[in-house]
């Protein structure tokens, strides 16, 4: 069932437009639907980690080093998504979270566009 990435890319792809979805409800000040959106986007996070756990598990054998520096660069993106919209529903400061987050976002990316399951653009 995991020899391809799709269903780990859907979930990513779902819970990055409902990042930004959360985020447009917070600028707009729709609390209540922020708070909805940013509880569904939870879920997509126990997806995400599911769904990567599952790949990590069929194919770490590949390079468990660079598979097991993925996982936590990618935990690391989830983590940056929660801290945002929780600051920002406490209304404090979240510049230091949006430098990692994009830091986390391209590192993720570079590392499964390497990964031997991935696009191999740099190889």
């Amino acid at each position: 069932m995991f020899d391809t990435t799709h269903a780990h890319i859907t979930t990513w792809v779902i819970a990055l437009i409902l990042f930004l979805v959360a985020l447009g409800l917070h600028n707009a000040g729709n609390k209540k639907a922020m708070k909805i959106v940013h509880m569904i986007l939870r879920l997509f996070y126990l997806l995400i980690i599911l769904t990567g756990a599952l790949l990590f598990w069929k194919h770490q054998s590949l390079d468990p080093a660079f598979y097991g520096i993925k996982t936590l660069v990618g935990l690391w993106v989830i983590a940056m998504f929660e801290m945002i919209l929780v600051r920002l529903n406490k209304e404090k400061n979240t510049t230091v979270f949006w430098i990692q987050l994009v830091i986390a976002i391209l590192a993720v990316v570079y590392l499964g566009l390497r990964l031997p399951l991935g696009w191999h653009p740099f190889a």
